[in-house]
Protein backbone atom coordinates (compact mmCIF):
# COMPACT_ATOMS: atom_id res chain seq x y z
CA UNK A 1 0.00 0.00 0.00
CA UNK A 2 1.35 3.50 -1.04
CA UNK A 3 1.53 6.35 1.26
CA UNK A 4 -0.78 8.44 -1.87
CA UNK A 5 -3.26 5.64 -1.95
CA UNK A 6 -5.81 7.71 -0.03
CA UNK A 7 -5.71 10.60 -2.71
CA UNK A 8 -6.39 7.84 -5.14
CA UNK A 9 -9.52 7.13 -3.37
CA UNK A 10 -10.34 10.50 -2.95
CA UNK A 11 -9.96 11.27 -6.73
CA UNK A 12 -11.79 8.07 -7.74
CA UNK A 13 -14.96 9.21 -5.75
CA UNK A 14 -15.03 12.45 -7.02
CA UNK A 15 -17.87 12.93 -10.11
CA UNK A 16 -16.03 16.41 -11.31
CA UNK A 17 -14.24 16.53 -14.59
CA UNK A 18 -12.31 19.08 -13.25
CA UNK A 19 -10.79 20.41 -9.07
CA UNK A 20 -8.46 21.88 -7.47
CA UNK A 21 -6.99 21.06 -4.44
CA UNK A 22 -4.79 22.95 -1.91
CA UNK A 23 -1.39 21.22 -0.57
CA UNK A 24 -3.20 21.45 2.63
CA UNK A 25 -6.27 19.56 1.29
CA UNK A 26 -4.42 16.73 0.06
CA UNK A 27 -2.54 16.27 3.35
CA UNK A 28 -5.25 16.24 4.97
CA UNK A 29 -6.38 13.30 2.57
CA UNK A 30 -2.95 11.49 3.01
CA UNK A 31 -2.77 12.08 6.67
CA UNK A 32 1.11 13.24 5.65
CA UNK A 33 2.55 16.01 4.72
CA UNK A 34 3.60 16.75 1.28
CA UNK A 35 7.72 16.19 0.73
CA UNK A 36 9.24 19.92 0.23
CA UNK A 37 9.76 18.85 -3.53
CA UNK A 38 5.94 19.03 -4.03
CA UNK A 39 6.11 22.78 -4.77
CA UNK A 40 8.17 22.02 -7.65
CA UNK A 41 6.21 21.07 -11.22
CA UNK A 42 8.49 17.72 -11.98
CA UNK A 43 6.33 16.40 -8.88
CA UNK A 44 3.21 16.64 -10.54
CA UNK A 45 4.31 15.69 -13.99
CA UNK A 46 2.12 13.21 -15.76
CA UNK A 47 4.24 11.16 -17.91
CA UNK A 48 6.31 8.21 -16.71
CA UNK A 49 10.07 8.55 -16.22
CA UNK A 50 11.86 4.78 -16.33
CA UNK A 51 14.78 6.51 -14.69
CA UNK A 52 12.43 7.60 -11.49
CA UNK A 53 10.11 6.05 -9.15
CA UNK A 54 7.22 8.61 -8.50
CA UNK A 55 4.61 6.77 -7.00
CA UNK A 56 2.69 9.74 -5.70
CA UNK A 57 1.77 10.06 -9.69
CA UNK A 58 0.14 6.78 -9.92
CA UNK A 59 -2.16 8.14 -7.40
CA UNK A 60 -4.32 10.58 -9.68
CA UNK A 61 -3.33 8.49 -13.11
CA UNK A 62 -4.98 5.36 -11.42
CA UNK A 63 -7.79 7.19 -10.68
CA UNK A 64 -8.23 8.85 -14.06
CA UNK A 65 -6.55 12.01 -13.76
CA UNK A 66 -3.67 14.52 -14.44
CA UNK A 67 -2.14 17.09 -11.70
CA UNK A 68 -1.29 20.43 -12.74
CA UNK A 69 0.52 22.44 -10.52
CA UNK A 70 -0.86 25.91 -9.94
CA UNK A 71 2.83 27.80 -9.69
CA UNK A 72 3.36 29.97 -6.29
CA UNK A 73 -0.35 28.99 -4.67
CA UNK A 74 -0.43 25.78 -3.24
CA UNK A 75 -2.81 24.11 -5.11
CA UNK A 76 -2.77 21.47 -7.72
CA UNK A 77 -5.49 21.14 -10.64
CA UNK A 78 -6.40 17.78 -11.40
CA UNK A 79 -8.34 16.95 -14.77
CA UNK A 80 -9.77 13.82 -15.87
CA UNK A 81 -8.83 12.08 -18.89
CA UNK A 82 -10.47 11.26 -21.52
Amino acid sequence: MSKYDPLSGHLRRQRDDELELTFAEIERILGAMLPKSAARQPWWANTTDPHTSQVQRKAWRDAGYDAFLLTGKDRVRLKKVR
